[in-house]
C-alpha cells in the first residue's frame, strides 16, 4: 500500500493512543496545530487495519500486528477535544472546521465577493493585506487588487514581491482577525439577496412548476415576481453570449443532453447552436434528434437545465460572456 503521509499518520497515532495520551499531547500544543490535527483526525473515516499497522510500525517496534481498525469523525474528534478545552472553545473549533464544507479561512475568502473583501481590506495595514492577497487564489487576488484605491494596490503588490515566508504565527494572528472582525460581521450582516435566493430555486424548477409558481407570484406579488423573473438565469438566455462563448459550452455538454435540449428550443437558438458546431458533429446532432422521436418535457427540461447550469458556471467563472442588451450592445463580463 501507499506510504501514509505525515498528517493522516500523526491524526492516526493520536487516535490510538487513545484520548488520556491524546489529550496530554493536544496541551502542548499551539491553537493552530490544534486545529490542523483535529481537521486530519476528522477527515481519516474507516482506518484499516493495514494501515493502522504501518503507521504503528513506522512509529514504533513495540507494536505488534494490529488486528483492528479505527474509525476517525467528527464525534470522535470533538469528544477528544473536550478532555482539555473548554466546550464554548471546542464548539468554535468545531464550527470552524466544518462550515462551510469543512473549509479554511482562506478557502472560504474565494467565496467572498472582491468588492466586499476589498471594502474590509482598505482599511487594513498593506503588510497584512499582502499577506492576505499572497494566500488567496491568484484569479481572485486579480479581481480584489482591481477594486482597490490604486495607491493602496501598487503598495500591496510592492510587498508581496518582496515578502519571506510567513511567519506561522503571523499567519494564525491574521486568521485570528479574519474569522473575529471579518467573517462573523460578514455573516451578521446576512447581505443575501433573497430574490436572488428564489430565482436561483426558479432556476432549478422544471418548466410546469416554474409557470405555476411564477404565475401565482405574478397575481400575488408582482413587484417581487418581475425583480426574480429578472434574475433568473434561463436557457433563453444563452443566445445572449457570442459564437466564441456557445462553442465554449459545447465542449462542457454531451451531445445526448444536447440532443434532448435542443428538441424544446426556439429555431433561432437551435441554428445558433448548429452553426458553432462542425459539420460532421452538426450532422450527427441532427440525425440523434431525428432518430428520438417524441420525447417527454420533462426529459427536455432537465436537459435544458443542466446546459443553464453550465452557462452559469461559465458566466460566474467569467469565461462567456453575456450581453446586457435585447440587441446585443453593451456587452459586460459578470
Amino acid at each position: 500500500m501507499a506510504k501514509v503521509n505525515g498528517p493522516r499518520r500523526a491524526a492516526i497515532l493520536m487516535l490510538a493512543m487513545g484520548e488520556q495520551r491524546a489529550a496530554q499531547l493536544f496541551s502542548y500544543m499551539d491553537d493552530y496545530e490544534i486545529r490542523d490535527m483535529s481537521r486530519e483526525m476528522a477527515q481519516l473515516g474507516n482506518i484499516s487495519g493495514e494501515e493502522m499497522e504501518q503507521v504503528m510500525q513506522d512509529f514504533t517496534e513495540l507494536v505488534g500486528t494490529g488486528s483492528g481498525g479505527l474509525v476517525g469523525g467528527w464525534g470522535t474528534t470533538e469528544r477528544y477535544l473536550k478532555t482539555f478545552l473548554k466546550e464554548d472553545r471546542v464548539k468554535e473549533l468545531m464550527e470552524e472546521m466544518r462550515g462551510p464544507a469543512g473549509r479554511t479561512m482562506w478557502e472560504k475568502l474565494a467565496n467572498v465577493n472582491e468588492e466586499t473583501l476589498a471594502s474590509y481590506l482598505v482599511n487594513e495595514y498593506p503588510q497584512t493585506v499582502a499577506v492576505i492577497i499572497s494566500r488567496i487564489k491568484a484569479s481572485h487576488a486579480a479581481k480584489v487588487l482591481a477594486v482597490l484605491p490604486q495607491d493602496l494596490a501598487v503598495e500591496v503588490m510592492e510587498r508581496v514581491l518582496v515578502m519571506d515566508t510567513v511567519p506561522r504565527e503571523v499567519l494564525a494572528a491574521v486568521e485570528d482577525s479574519l474569522k473575529t472582525e471579518f467573517m462573523r460581521n460578514l455573516a451578521q450582516k446576512n447581505t443575501h439577496d433573497t430574490h436572488e435566493l428564489m430565482a436561483e430555486i426558479f432556476n432549478n424548477f422544471d418548466r410546469g412548476n416554474e409557470q405555476k409558481f411564477m404565475g401565482i407570484l405574478e397575481q400575488k406579488h408582482p413587484d417581487d415576481a418581475e425583480r426574480i423573473r429578472s434574475l433568473m438565469f434561463t436557457f433563453e438566455d444563452i443566445m445572449k453570449t457570442d459564437d466564441e462563448g456557445i462553442q465554449t459550452i459545447l465542449r462542457d455538454v454531451d451531445k445526448d443532453t444536447l440532443a434532448l435540449a435542443r428538441k424544446g428550443a426556439k429555431p433561432e437558438m437551435r441554428e445558433k447552436f448548429l452553426k458553432n458546431m462542425s459539420e460532421r458533429a452538426a450532422k450527427i446532432l441532427r440525425e440523434d434528434m431525428e432518430a428520438m422521436g417524441p420525447v417527454k418535457v420533462k426529459d427536455v427540461d432537465e436537459a435544458q437545465l443542466k446546459i443553464v447550469g453550465v452557462a452559469k458556471g461559465l458566466v460566474d467563472r467569467a469565461e462567456i460572456v453575456l450581453a446586457s442588451g435585447e440587441d446585443g450592445e453593451d456587452e459586460f463580463i459578470t
